[in-house]
């Protein structure tokens, strides 16, 4: 199993800025890519970001050039920093670890931390 513990999140204005971090545990062999996704009241969980074990990146198009997902493997810890944040950014963002183990699929989801862009 993996244990991912999202935190950062909270009420900010629109424009304002958020860092979202998660620490990540447990078994992380097979491990190779952090994402984190967001979920609006009534719509489906989308992909945000996703890093890779080497560091190579993915955005959707709402976040290209706002948000950035970085990860230090050290403190095993993935962060998203959220810049120009708009109120459609407000979601409950949620930690993904996924890889392959013994040649099936795994992922693991946190618990999630609320972002609220309002003024």
């Amino acid at each position: 199993q993996v244990q991912l513990v999202e935190s950062g999140g909270g009420l900010v204005q629109p424009g304002g800025s958020l860092r979202l971090s998660c620490a990540y545990s447990g078994r992380l062999n097979g491990i190779d890519v952090m994402d984190w996704y967001r979920q609006a009241p009534g719509k489906q969980r989308e992909l945000v970001a996703a890093i890779t074990s080497g560091g190579s990146t993915n955005y959707t198009d709402s976040v290209k050039g706002r948000f950035t997902i970085s990860r230090d493997n050290a403190k095993n810890t993935v962060y998203l920093q959220m810049n120009s944040l708009k109120p459609e950014d407000s979601a409950v963002y949620y930690c993904h670890a996924r890889g392959i183990r013994s040649s099936r699929y795994v992922g693991y989801w946190g618990q999630g931390t609320q972002v609220t862009v309002s003024s």
